[in-house]
C-alpha cells in the first residue's frame, strides 16, 4: 500500500528504521508502510486506515480513549513526541515506545508525520519468557520511565514500598543500557553494619585489621563496566553516607588499608521503601547525598494500585510453584485476591500463590485455598456492597457520621494487615500513638 503522491525518496527512508515505521497524514490515516511494520501487524490491508485501527483496535483516536496521543500533541505544538503504549501486534500485546516526528514540506510547513515503535524487551504484558509482566496504566507508566532512562548513565532511585519489585526494575534498568554487558552487582544496604560497609563495598588489603588474611575486591569494584545497585539505601548509617557521598562526588575509592586510589567504574541505581525527603528533615539523611542519588526518580506502584495486573501476574507465577501440574485459579479466588489490600505487594502474592500450590488436591485453586485474610477482605466488601444495596431500595442512603465511617474503615485496614500497628500507621500516615489511640476507641483491639 502506497500513496503515489509520497516522494520516493520518502518511502525509501522507511526501509532504513530497523523498527517498524510508519508515514501519516494529519487525518491519522497510514500514507506508507515500512516492511517490518507490515509484518508486525500480520501484513493486513492498511489502506486508508487510520494508526489507532490497526495499532489500538480502537474506533476513534487514543485521546479519545483515555490515553496519551502523540500525534494530537504533535500537531498542537509541531515538536517530536514520545509515549508509551500497549500496541496489538500478530504475536499479541507489546510494549511499545512511540516517537512520533513532523515531516515538513519544502514550504516549511509540516506535510506528514512519521512514526516509530521500537517494542520493549524489559517487559512483558503477556505471561511467560521475562519476570517483569504487566499491562495496567500505572505499570505502562512506570515502566516508560524506565525505557527512557535506561540507555543513559544518569542514577536512577527506585522509591516504593517492599515487595513492589524495585530489584527486578534496578535489573530492567541494567538490561536496557549500554552496560547490559557487564556484572549487575546487588549490594543490601540494610544488611550492612557500619564496620563492614566500607571492606564490603571498597574491598581490603591483606593485614588490614585482624582477620583479613588475603585482599578482597569490594563490590564497586566486582561492578566495574555494569551497575551496582544499592537496595535499601536510607538504611546505611550516617557516618558511612559521607564515605559513600565521596566515592560518587569523586568517581574514586581506596580499598581498606590500601593507599592506591581506585577509579570506580559502574552506573548506580539505588532503592528504597523509605521517605528519603523526610529523612533529611530528620536529620538522618545527607541532604547532598540525596540531591546526589535523586537524579531520577522513580515511583513504584504498590500492588493495590494496579489490581487489573493481579491475573497476569498469578498466570506468570503459578508455574513457579505448581511443579509438573498445569494448575489454574478459579474466577472467585481471583476476585478473592483483586478485594484485598496487598501490604506486601507482589512479594505477598508469590507467598499466598506458593501456599496454595500446597494446600490445593485438585487442579484448581479455590478461594478456601487462599489465606484467612484474603477471604475476610473478600467478605468484607461483599457485606458492605449488600448493606449499601439494601440501603439504597429502601431509599435511606444518606450522609453517615464521620466517626461510623472511620470505624468501619480502620477494621477493614486493621484486618488487611492483620493487625500489624507499625505498618498501619505508616499507611495511614499518622503516628502509632495516634492509631493506638483510634483503635482503642472504636474497641478494634
Amino acid at each position: 500500500m502506497i500513496d503515489t503522491s509520497i516522494p520516493q525518496e520518502m518511502l525509501s527512508m522507511l526501509e532504513t528504521y530497523p523498527d517498524p515505521a510508519v508515514l501519516l497524514s494529519s487525518d491519522y490515516k497510514i500514507l506508507a508502510t515500512n516492511d517490518i511494520y507490515r509484518r508486525t501487524y500480520d501484513d493486513v490491508s492498511m489502506a486508508q486506515r487510520h494508526c489507532y485501527e490497526v495499532s489500538h483496535h480502537y474506533d476513534k483516536p487514543c485521546d479519545l480513549m483515555g490515553e496519551s496521543c502523540p500525534m494530537k500533541r504533535c500537531i498542537e505544538t509541531g515538536k517530536v513526541q514520545r509515549v508509551f503504549h500497549l500496541h496489538h501486534t500478530c504475536h499479541g500485546e507489546e510494549h511499545v515506545d512511540v516517537e512520533l516526528y513532523p515531516v515538513a514540506s519544502s514550504s516549511g510547513n509540516t506535510q506528514y508525520f512519521l512514526e516509530v515503535m521500537r517494542y520493549s524487551k524489559l517487559a512483558s504484558p503477556r505471561p511467560g519468557g521475562v519476570a517483569l509482566v504487566g499491562r495496567s496504566a500505572r505499570f505502562t507508566e512506570t515502566l516508560g520511565l524506565i525505557e527512557r532512562v535506561a540507555p543513559s548513565e544518569t542514577t536512577v532511585l527506585l522509591l516504593g514500598e517492599s515487595g513492589t519489585g524495585k530489584e527486578l526494575m534496578a535489573q530492567a534498568v541494567h538490561k536496557g543500557s549500554q552496560r547490559s554487558q557487564g556484572p549487575f552487582v546487588p549490594v543490601e544496604c540494610s544488611g550492612l553494619t557500619e564496620t563492614l560497609f566500607e571492606s564490603e563495598l571498597f574491598g581490603h588489603e591483606k593485614g588490614a585489621f585482624t582477620g583479613a588474611n588475603n585482599r578482597k575486591t569490594g563490590l564497586v569494584e566486582s561492578a566495574a563496566g555494569g551497575t551496582l545497585f544499592l537496595d535499601e539505601i536510607g538504611d546505611i548509617p550516617l557516618p558511612q553516607q559521607v564515605k559513600l557521598l565521596r566515592l560518587l562526588e569523586t568517581g574514586t575509592y581506596r580499598r581498606v588499608g590500601g593507599v592506591e586510589t581506585l577509579k570506580a567504574n559502574f552506573r548506580l541505581v539505588c532503592a528504597t521503601h523509605r521517605n528519603l525527603a523526610q529523612q533529611v528533615t530528620d536529620g538522618e539523611f545527607r541532604m547532598d547525598l540525596y540531591y546526589r542519588i535523586n537524579a531520577f526518580p522513580i515511583d513504584l506502584p504498590a500492588l493495590r494500585d494496579r489490581i487489573d495486573d493481579i491475573p497476569l501476574l498469578i498466570e506468570n507465577l503459578l508455574p513457579l510453584f505448581a511443579g509438573e501440574r498445569s494448575l489454574t485459579m478459579s474466577p472467585d479466588a481471583i476476585s478473592c485476591l483483586k478485594k484485598y489490600h496487598f501490604p506486601g505487594n507482589v512479594r505477598e502474592l508469590r507467598n499466598i500463590l506458593e501456599r496454595a500450590c500446597l494446600l490445593v488436591d485438585d487442579m484448581i485453586i479455590e478461594p478456601e485455598h487462599l489465606p484467612a485474610q484474603c477471604q475476610q477482605a473478600s467478605h468484607w466488601q461483599a457485606d458492605s456492597v449488600q448493606q449499601t444495596e439494601q440501603l439504597r431500595q429502601m431509599n435511606v442512603l444518606s450522609p453517615i457520621p464521620f466517626h461510623q465511617v472511620e470505624k468501619h474503615y480502620l477494621q477493614w485496614a486493621w484486618q488487611q494487615l492483620n493487625g500489624d500497628k507499625k505498618q498501619l500507621a505508616a499507611l495511614l500516615d499518622v503516628s502509632e500513638r495516634t492509631l493506638y489511640r483510634k483503635l482503642k476507641q472504636f474497641s478494634i483491639c
